[in-house]
């Protein structure tokens, strides 16, 4: 099984960093393959609403995300990892997301309107973190990581959402924290959902 980890942070090895590197340990303590993607390090653009992938399903615009596409599509599970920023992802990770309209067109391409119900490519799960206490905080993470899934023909099945952290590392003072991120990675693998 190939398990995808998108690092949506600008900070390496910053909380939600450490939470994925955590998951994908789960996730290949269960024998699955993992590769990941940095978002702040592609050298691309946000989608330019052109519409050429429209009838296609391809975007025609060539940049890192050209790499990118064929690792979405050949994961099974994808982990989308982010701080919050203004209670949403960071702005790389949603810029990667944006450009998956093409993928999105493809579904609608390629599915019968019957099927758009059911997902056939696998699992999607999101790993949050945000410094507030806010009782919304990861809502709007949670709409857009559920959609981004669903452009995937993924379903989303949840994830751990983690409040009142701020500052390099401070993700080490929780330990129950990084158990919990290896947990999810197993149970991604397992096909299971995951609340916290």
């Amino acid at each position: 099984m190939k398990v995808l980890g998108i690092y949506g942070s600008p900070r390496k090895n910053g909380n939600s960093d450490l939470l994925l590197q955590e998951a994908l340990k789960g996730a290949q303590s269960m024998g699955a393959e993992t590769q990941t993607i940095r978002s702040f390090d592609l050298k691309m653009s946000g989608c330019h609403e052109c519409g050429a992938c429209d009838k296609t399903g391809k975007c025609v615009v060539n940049d890192d995300m050209e790499e990118v596409y064929p690792k979405l599509v050949e994961s099974e599970v994808i982990i989308l990892a982010s701080p919050m920023f203004f209670y949403g992802v960071t702005s790389s990770a949603k810029a990667v997301i944006d450009r998956c309209q093409a993928l999105w067109n493809r579904r609608m391409i390629e599915k019968p309107p019957e099927k758009r119900k059911q997902y056939d490519s696998g699992r999607g799960y999101l790993i949050a973190v945000g410094a507030t206490k806010g009782s919304n905080l990861f809502e709007g993470a949670q709409l857009v990581a559920k959609y981004f899934f669903d452009a995937l023909d993924k379903s989303y099945e949840g994830g751990l959402l983690i409040k009142s952290v701020e500052g390099k590392n401070a993700i080490l003072e929780k330990p129950e924290a990084l158990k919990d991120a290896f947990d999810l990675g197993r149970k991604a693998v397992k096909g299971e959902s995951f609340k916290t």
